[in-house]
């Protein structure tokens, strides 16, 4: 067993799958960090921060160079790149609010509850057992942004597994749709999300392997439990402080590294989130409960594909992201010059919101707003606008 966990986690593993799909380091030491031609194929610089620690490369503080890499197949560069994207901020930002603002505010309350579930415990399983990720060379690195990260368990694979079995297991009590459609969609876009993480050098196989093992435990073990944390979340008078003081709780509790990590804000980002879509979802079944873009009828049909269907939407998706891209500036801003006032710090200070007692609460009190606008105010604004 040990023999096949090493196997799985050697570099040269992840190297061998991204020559087949046609990404190549570039050892020639004259091929420049600039993009340019060479007999019809594309040469890229990517920057990587290592460390390197008694002779072992080890994920560290951010030490820029650059390393020349070679795309020979752009369909599957950039189907790789696409699906990586799934697993980043800019997507949780659009598809995840999507979901609640055109299709159905019940899923999206599921998907946020089990997505900061997982990608929590993804977060700290790095951190704690701080496994590094594949080391270049062999392997190009195309996200240099979370190469000081550790690497099991790959929270990408988490995140897609999570998401998509939390709709394809919760959608037909809301929607009508064949199962078997959805199944097939689950899998091939939980699939490419967790080959993407191999394409772009930032996983082993072993970290996908256990991530989407994780994630399938996590669902399996608390799927029984999803009901009754709807209604304890959306009934219990105990339910708004749960969900303001458990995350907070949780973002200043998270382990601690000897060198700066983006984990730690990253996971307090989800969990602000997270706290707030769960106080905004509380906050609004008083109200009335949620206005359901489908109609009061469920399940659901979906909607037929019109011009005007498209329109209405769109309108929707840009309002609604603009919204909360307002919500995110403002909140950041305010409160940011509130702590670096509080803490006598300079703005000019490079540092200064690495720091927990800074990078903590600004990055809790932000994302919180966003997930209090989206689950409560977005909606209504629709309504006003004769959107919804």
């Amino acid at each position: 067993m040990r023999e096949l966990l090493s196997y799985l986690h050697e570099p040269e593993l992840v190297a061998r799958f991204q020559r087949r799909c046609g990404l190549f380091l570039v050892r020639d030491p004259h091929h420049g960090p600039q993009r340019k031609k060479a007999r019809g194929r594309t040469t890229w610089s990517v920057l990587q921060p290592s460390q390197v620690v008694r002779g072992t490369t080890v994920p560290g503080p951010p030490v820029m160079f650059s390393r020349p890499f070679e795309v020979r197949n752009r369909f599957l560069h950039v189907l790789f790149l696409v699906s990586a994207a799934l697993g980043h901020e800019v997507f949780y930002i659009t598809c995840l609010p999507f979901i609640h603002w055109s299709l159905d505010p019940f899923l999206c309350r599921r998907l946020v509850n089990m997505w900061t579930v997982v990608m929590y415990v993804g977060q700290v399983m790095k951190d704690v057992l701080k496994l590094p990720r594949p080391t270049s060379p062999p392997v190009v690195k195309l996200e240099p942004r979370v190469d000081a990260e550790y690497g099991l368990p790959s929270t990408h694979a988490m995140a897609a597994t999570a998401i998509s079995f939390t709709v394809l297991l919760s959608a037909p009590s809301r929607i009508q749709f064949q199962f078997e459609w959805g199944l097939l969609i689950a899998v091939t876009l939980s699939s490419l999300v967790c080959l993407s993480r191999l394409y772009t050098g930032m996983h082993s196989v072993l970290d996908v392997l256990c991530g989407v093992l994780i994630s399938a435990l996590i669902l399996s073990s608390t799927y029984p439990y999803w009901e009754s944390i709807d209604r304890f979340q959306l009934s219990s008078s105990f339910s708004p402080l749960l969900g303001v003081f458990l995350p907070l709780l949780l973002s200043y509790s998270y382990p601690q590294l000897d060198h700066y990590s983006t984990t730690r804000a990253d996971t307090t980002t989800i969990l602000g989130a997270s706290g707030g879509c769960w106080v905004g979802y509380w906050l609004d079944h008083q109200l009335g409960g949620p206005l359901h873009p489908l109609g009061e009828k469920i399940p659901a049909r979906l909607p037929p594909l019109t011009l005007n269907s498209v329109f209405r939407g769109g309108a929707r998706s840009l309002l609604g992201i603009v919204a909360l891209l307002g919500t995110r500036q403002l909140v950041k801003t305010l409160s940011l010059k509130a702590l670096f006032s509080c803490y006598s710090v300079e703005k000019s200070d490079p540092n200064a919101r690495r720091r927990r007692e800074i990078e903590v609460p600004y990055k809790f009190v932000t994302y919180m707003a966003v997930g209090l606008v989206n689950s409560i105010l977005v909606n209504r604004g629709f309504v006003l606008l004769g959107l919804l």
